[in-house]
């Protein structure tokens, strides 16, 4: 076996020497051959295409959050290289999702000793960027905007702009189109979503499966006080999601226009504004290192 770690050092403000010391010394122990990529910024996705192509791994392991997941899944698609997750970011959400260890050690075992490779969803969006978790415009994106330029990473971080965000509560009209159907929205974000909840645990819908062919649109009105109280207790309990009062809409392919251009935020990474977007699944695009321990694969 031949592993390939990707890194991203500067996830969630996390220092990953511990972590990467210690599975050395375990992948050294086994005689299991691999070589560690760390991302710097500059020309990561093409150094690693390259490191790909050259060391030609069996298996490939991301280390760091969801953005570090959604550039390692896009250098190995049509690759047929299957990757897992070892979740050292500050939002981990994908991992969550999909039922991967929080312990960096065992997230690795479990990598290394799966033969259970599914085909997991990526979303192609204005047929150039792409998404695997959660994208958003709205409050959230204005927030991910914030975060990703301030020098301080953590959760800490992120309440600090979710909270200027709230004060300020822009509001937005846009049009949804799936299979030649229109529908008017309004409200402070439109998520668009192949998994069920944010990085933060707080859940946007309770359907969403990133094994199923489908993704979906979740319109977000207008919040109150009360409405936060929900919000917050559906991370703790997802039957509050009932209390919600956003739009859910399904789909495989679909066109959202905006009345005026919108910042657009993908798995952590701010795309810019636009006034359109084009979104289609890409059905197990992505070969996916699981274990029956992912709940997601029952509800198929």
């Amino acid at each position: 076996m031949k592993l390939l770690l990707v890194v991203n050092p500067i996830s969630g403000d996390i220092d990953k020497e511990p972590f990467l010391n210690e599975a050395s010394r375990f992948l050294d122990h086994y005689a299991i051959q691999y070589e560690i990529f760390k991302t710097t910024g500059v020309n990561d996705l093409e150094e690693l295409q390259k490191i790909v192509k050259e060391f030609q791994p069996t298996k490939v392991a991301s280390i760091g959050g969801d953005g570090t997941t959604l550039f390692t899944s896009i250098a190995l698609l049509d690759t047929g290289i299957p990757m897992g997750i070892i979740p050292l970011g500050s939002a981990n959400g994908m991992a969550v999702e999909l039922f991967v260890s929080d312990e960096p050690m065992q997230a690795l075992r479990d990598i290394l000793l799966s033969e259970m490779i599914v085909g997991l969803d990526l979303l192609k969006v204005n047929n150039e960027h792409y998404c695997l978790h959660i994208g958003d415009v709205g409050v959230n994106a204005q927030i991910v905007k914030g975060y990703s330029s301030d020098p301080n990473r953590g959760m800490t971080t992120y309440f600090k702009y979710f909270i200027e965000q709230l004060k300020e509560k822009k509001i937005i009209d846009y049009q949804i189109e799936i299979d030649g159907n229109v529908y008017g929205e309004t409200g402070i974000m439109m998520a668009i979503c192949n998994a069920r909840k944010f990085g933060t645990g707080v859940p946007l819908n309770s359907i969403s499966n990133p094994f199923d062919g489908k993704f979906e649109l979740v319109a977000i009105p207008e919040l109150n006080f009360e409405d936060l109280i929900i919000v917050g207790l559906s991370k703790f309990d997802e039957s509050f999601l009932e209390d919600s009062e956003g739009n859910v809409y399904v789909a495989d392919k679909a066109t959202i226009h905006f009345d005026h251009p919108q910042l657009l935020q993908l798995d952590g990474e701010v795309i810019g504004k636009t006034k359109k977007l084009e979104i289609e699944i890409l059905p197990g695009a992505i070969k996916y290192i699981s274990n029956k321990h992912n709940q997601l694969l029952n509800d198929l």
